[in-house]
């Protein structure tokens, strides 16, 4: 039995004490020399063993000891930028103020994870909070029925009653910023919205029609463009709907990179924002405050959304009647100078 088979934190002198041999027996045996009996090289084995058990299982005491027992598991599948980084930091600090300790699972490569099944088996995980989760409402529903307290932050789709979820209110500042735009003249008002199935979409666009509806339009399909929050397919989708035999006065992007974009459209064509074209964006993140001219848009309450989802989460692990499951916090409209009045408006 050579030494280097016997594991941290098993000494010579336990196993002497464990096997009621001397030391230099033990070492003998360990060092694998011919000159021991066969049963004392067996009484050493079996200590050995025995006491090697034991460390094995201190240090799987030990692993789980090093994440607190009421961790709070983070996921957030996708580049900590913008949007996602502000619900993220207001998650961990106000996690830091509750004295949790924060496991942050992040980036677009966890999208690629199975995660949700296996947060109740984790050791010290007390909770959950997953921000726009790509899974299925199944895996959702499979975590609620084992009992394991999670929050859901911008839900992709309505989440069961019972579920916990915390979002804006999507409805209502889309029909704001397009109250804006009807209140300045614009009746033909392009839209840059979000991937169709978004649950934040289909509530925006809702809201987008019945602003229009006040004003006796009704929405076009032509008019809208389905498109992913990023600056690139911003500008291709305002490319598309400025290309239109009679392009729209006003564009809305549901995403204020989707609205930078536009803006960049429309200076290729050599109009000017707002005097030939509003374009206005949603979320109100840095880069609102960075264009020319400075982008009007829909403010999300996105460092609330963080806080109120750690908040939810707390007293659902502490098994406090919660009544209220889903939240929807307030949006506001932040006119800036990115919009206008209609071209020929009164």
């Amino acid at each position: 039995m050579p030494s280097q088979g016997v594991p941290r934190g098993v000494t010579v002198r336990a196993i002497a004490a464990r096997s009621g041999v001397s030391i230099a027996t033990v070492s003998r045996v360990l060092n694998d020399r011919s000159n021991v009996a066969p049963q004392t090289r067996e009484l050493v084995r079996r200590a050995v063993e025995e006491l090697s058990d034991q460390a094995r299982a201190r240090a799987v005491r030990d692993g789980a000891a090093r994440v607190p027992r009421g961790a709070v598991y983070l996921r957030c599948p996708y580049l900590l930028t913008d949007y996602f980084g502000v619900i993220v930091s207001s998650i961990a600090e106000t996690l830091d103020l509750y004295g949790r300790t924060l496991i942050l699972n992040a980036g677009e490569a966890a999208q690629r994870e199975t995660v949700l099944p296996t947060l109740p088996a984790r050791p010290g995980v007390g909770g959950a909070i997953v921000i726009l989760p790509p899974e299925p409402s199944e895996e959702l529903l499979a975590l609620r029925d084992r009992g394991f307290p999670f929050v859901v932050v911008d839900p992709r789709v309505r989440p069961p009653r019972d579920i916990a979820a915390v979002s804006a209110a999507h409805f209502a500042g889309a029909r704001s910023m397009t109250a804006h735009l009807v209140g300045l003249g614009h009746r033909r008002i392009g839209v840059i919205a979000g991937p169709h199935n978004w649950m934040a979409g289909q509530a925006r666009m809702a809201g987008h029609a019945s602003a229009l509806a006040d004003a006796g339009v009704l929405p076009s399909a032509e008019l809208t463009r389905s498109a992913h929050p990023t600056t690139q397919d911003g500008l291709k989708a305002a490319d598309d709907l400025l290309d239109l035999p009679e392009p729209p006065t006003a564009l809305i992007a549901f995403n204020d990179k989707a609205a930078v974009g536009a803006l960049t459209a429309a200076a290729r064509r050599g109009l000017r924002v707002p005097e030939d074209l509003s374009v206005a964006g949603f979320d109100d993140i840095d880069l609102a405050q960075a264009t020319t001219p400075l982008l009007t848009t829909v403010r999300q309450p996105l460092a609330e959304m963080g806080r109120m989802a750690v908040s939810l989460l707390i007293r659902l692990m502490d098994r406090h009647k919660v009544d209220a499951l889903h939240v929807e916090l307030a949006t506001e409209l932040v006119v800036r100078g990115s919009t206008g009045p209609a071209r020929g408006a009164s």
